[in-house]
């Protein structure tokens, strides 16, 4: 990619105009300190890891929100990244954000296990939003640029982008599952949103099921044509607006992954590796330590997960004492009122469990409803014998990924939802249905006396695959493939 360029608008006013730009709904950059003392720092997030590379080596900008409703911030520079901040009303945050995306969108791509929401104004406020970030990225992009949308809450602004600016690469990823058509047509603008992303000319999603999915619904609601994952899209015949045109978009699997060298390195720092023993001791040493790391969501098997705990000490098949469980489930969306709901439920869950087994000296289930800097994490992976996933439906799960690349000397167990993305990387895993509760308990068990030897072959498989098939490979192989497409 080149570097940046810059060209005259108007008589007086230049212009950055880039060749690489991404946008996503948020920023890469959270603001830290208050008033004159306010900064900026890297969001830790998957998406910054994958990206910010990619973005420093060829000078580009990077389209979101800076997270503040109803402030106008200019655009700044962060860390080798021209950070171009889209402004979102308090109601727009309402609308856009907790309403159609995380109201509507969420629930129906993950099997509608909570009810979506369909309302008129949110979809007008996600059409409003989406048609602003698109003018943002149109605005910045150069000549032939290559612009990389980010994930469900911006479906709409491929389709803006060519619009406006025929002349780009336009690249899509979709970090959520992609449901299957029979659910996705529940949505009454379902398409508007395959039209949004048919602007696109490489859809990239976690798991082939997601762009056959996606496939299928364009063909089915939509004009493209074409077979398996490779589509026709004819444009330019609406209303006499030209002769038609044929474009080709394709829709492929690039499962994301983790930045495998940064967690591996944070697991053999010796501070790190003395604060996992801590923790360890300040469980009372338990024989076996199972963990559980979640944004406290219903698609993460939360519940699932604790009743089959709750299942297996009543049963007396674990006893605490020789078994804990640390669950951490960081803040979400705490303003929706599902996960309102599911944080009380949770919680009451938790205190029913504890009430029932705890013993003066141990306890049955750590909860912690905190989020912590990934320093902390590695150690809750080292002290962790055995990874509890039990997502009902995720479109990766990075997780998983973590602990396997903190565990470096092979030992730990992995249990895994056969639903979440991972499960396809991540073969030697026990594999789970989250809904069979017995299969849990089963796996939980054998997680628990599963032999040195096996888990070591086991542990030692997914790291092999981790460290070839990371984030960096990740980003590559979508933006390469991105060329091919666009020639």
């Amino acid at each position: 990619m080149t570097q940046r360029t810059t060209k005259t608008k108007g008589k007086d006013q230049a212009q950055p105009l880039y060749d690489f730009l991404v946008v996503s709904n948020r920023l890469p950059v959270d603001r830290v300190g208050e008033g004159e003392d306010s900064g900026w720092r890297r969001s830790p997030g998957g998406l910054v890891t994958a990206l910010a590379p990619v973005m420093e080596n060829s000078d580009g900008a990077w389209v979101g929100w800076h997270g503040a409703p109803d402030e106008a911030v200019e655009p700044f520079e962060h860390g080798g990244i021209s950070i171009l901040p889209v402004p979102l009303s308090a109601a727009e945050v309402e609308n856009y954000y907790e309403g159609f995306s995380n109201a509507t969108l969420w629930p129906l791509y993950h099997d509608v296990i909570a009810p979506p929401e369909f309302h008129r104004a949110w979809w007008d406020a996600y059409q409003r939003v989406n048609q602003r970030f698109a003018d943002a990225a149109a605005g910045h992009a150069a000549e032939g640029a290559t612009v990389w949308v980010q994930d469900y809450q911006l479906q709409l602004v491929p389709a803006m982008l060519r619009a406006a600016r025929p002349d780009l690469k336009i690249g899509f990823f979709n970090h959520i599952p992609f449901p299957p058509q029979e659910i996705f047509a529940q949505l009454p603008w379902r398409r508007q949103v395959l039209e949004g992303l048919l602007g696109a000319d490489l859809l990239g999603f976690q798991r082939p099921n997601d762009a056959a999915n996606f496939s299928r619904a364009a063909r089915r609601y939509t004009r493209a044509s074409g077979k398996g994952t490779h589509l026709t899209v004819t444009e330019g015949t609406h209303d006499g607006g030209g002769s038609p045109r044929a474009r080709e978009v394709r829709a492929e699997a690039f499962p994301i992954s983790i930045d495998t060298a940064r967690i591996s390195e944070l697991a053999s720092r010796p501070d790190i590796i003395e604060r996992a023993k801590q923790i360890r001791q300040d469980l009372g040493d338990p024989t076996t330590i199972m963990l559980g790391v979640d944004r406290l969501d219903y698609t993460k098997g939360i519940r699932h997960r604790l009743k089959a705990f709750e299942e297996l000490l009543s049963d007396g098949r674990v006893k605490v004492g020789d078994v804990t469980l640390i669950q951490v489930a960081s803040p979400s969306r705490e303003r929706v009122e599902q996960y309102r709901i599911l944080r009380e439920e949770i919680e009451g869950t938790v205190g029913r469990i504890n009430g029932t087994f705890d013993t003066m000296q141990h306890t049955a289930v750590r909860y912690l409803h905190h989020a912590y800097p990934v320093e902390e994490m590695v150690a809750l992976y080292l002290a962790a014998d055995v990874m509890l996933v039990t997502a009902l439906r995720d479109g990766m799960n990075l997780v998983a990924k973590e602990y396997v690349a903190a565990r470096r000397d092979g030992t730990g167990a992995l249990v895994l939802s056969e639903f979440a993305g991972a499960a396809d990387q991540l073969k030697q895993a026990l594999l789970i249905n989250p809904h069979d509760i017995a299969g849990v308990k089963d796996a939980i068990t054998t997680a628990i006396t599963l032999p040195h030897g096996v888990a070591t072959r086991r542990m030692k498989a997914m790291r092999r695959q981790i460290l070839v098939h990371n984030v960096e490979e990740w980003s590559s192989s979508f933006l390469a493939r991105l060329e091919e497409v666009c020639p």
